[in-house]
């Protein structure tokens, strides 16, 4: 590791985090060098952004090349966002909300920790999100941060958090999405880490607000992988399952969004304990669902089923008898990863799983008549 000409060598490392970020400030360094696959933490890349420090790409263990050194002299491109939003009465209103919203997350018991993450679109290049490490309980307006649609944070003293891009993938693909919350609600969650949905046609208010559920494929959270993992589904849904993870709901206000998460979250809940009375579980008549289906797009809510051209495979309701709580995601949704994921060695298990039950059930019926 050397510093020359302002500018430091730090191609060996593989992972580049807010304290060597910290460090290249205390040496004076006007760029760093990384290798190429060289993963940068969110706060290290926001706090070399804030202090005019721009990142180089070069090789492992040298300096980087002299044209990437003569190119990065150049002062880095700034944010076109307007940092001054952040002090508007309109965003202190937001902020309140976003707190407000938090604390409800976390009485619900909808995120543990420091677990979750709120955000509001106020224009169109600034986004006032949740820090990282903080619980949403917790939460007051000045610990709330503001970031531009690439993710850089431009106001705020507490580090943006870490899986903001999710937030802002679905805000460059739903011009409409206004507010994003992601958070970990149980019922829901357990659909999300077993790969299935829930079904729709049962309680009206689910169906018109949320409606079919997609489910996107696992991520590490916080990559830009994670982030786009849910573009297939956000023009068609409010609210998706993140695979192994937990929720992500969109809506025009920050509660609106958090009410998605709590029908959701009650819906499946609901499913669940209908199924331990031991009776098949009614639905709604396909009929009767066309209406709730209307009164949706009435309300500018998005759904798939609003594409005619999928209705063979994306009927109003995937129910069948005997009735069940837990189904596989749909083609219609998008879901052709996970879909494919079903087949092959885990189709052919579930199968064997299958037989063995239903041969065991037939020898123990012929051992009680002999």
């Amino acid at each position: 590791m050397k510093s020359e000409k302002k500018g430091l060598d730090l191609s060996g490392r593989k992972v580049l985090s807010v304290r060597d970020a910290q460090h290249a400030r205390a040496a004076g360094a006007v760029r760093v060098v990384i290798a190429a696959k060289c993963v940068v933490t969110p706060s290290a890349r926001d706090f070399l952004a804030r202090h005019n420090i721009a990142l180089v790409t070069g090789g492992k263990g040298s300096a980087a090349p002299a044209a990437s050194i003569q190119a990065s002299s150049a002062p880095p491109t700034r944010s076109k966002a307007n940092p001054k939003l952040f002090f508007t009465p309109e965003a202190e209103a937001i902020k309140k909300e976003i707190c407000a919203v938090g604390r409800k997350l976390w009485m619900r018991q909808f995120v543990d920790g420091n677990g979750g993450n709120i955000s509001y679109r106020i224009g169109p290049n600034e986004v006032i999100c949740t820090p990282t490490l903080v619980s949403k309980y917790d939460l007051t307006p000045e610990d709330l941060s503001m970031v531009d649609l690439e993710g850089t944070q431009i106001a705020g003293n507490r580090p943006r958090t870490s899986e903001i891009s999710l937030h802002l993938e679905i805000y460059k693909a739903v011009p409409e999405a206004r507010s994003c919350v992601h958070c970990h609600p149980p019922h829901a969650t357990a659909y999300a880490i077993t790969g299935r949905v829930p079904p729709n046609l049962i309680i009206p208010e689910f169906e018109v607000f949320v409606g079919k559920v997609a489910i996107s494929p696992y991520e590490t959270p916080g990559t830009p992988e994670f982030a786009q993992t849910v573009l297939p589904y956000v023009k068609t849904h409010n609210t998706v399952l993140l695979a192994n993870h937990g929720i992500i709901c969109w809506a025009d206000t920050v509660t609106h969004a958090e009410w998605y998460a709590e029908v959701l979250e009650t819906y499946c809940w609901t499913l669940l304990i209908a199924s331990q009375l031991g009776a098949p579980i009614s639905y709604i008549s396909e009929q009767k669902g066309a209406d709730l289906l209307a009164l949706k797009k009435k309300l500018g809510l998005p759904d798939v089923r609003f594409d005619t051209s999928k209705m063979k495979e994306c009927q109003l309701s995937d129910l069948e008898a005997p009735v069940p709580i837990a189904l596989h995601p749909s083609l219609c949704d998008g879901n052709t990863g996970l879909a494919s994921a079903l087949t092959d060695t885990k189709l052919e298990a579930l199968a064997k799983s299958i037989t063995d039950a239903v041969m065991g059930a037939i020898n123990a019926h012929k051992n009680r008549l002999f």
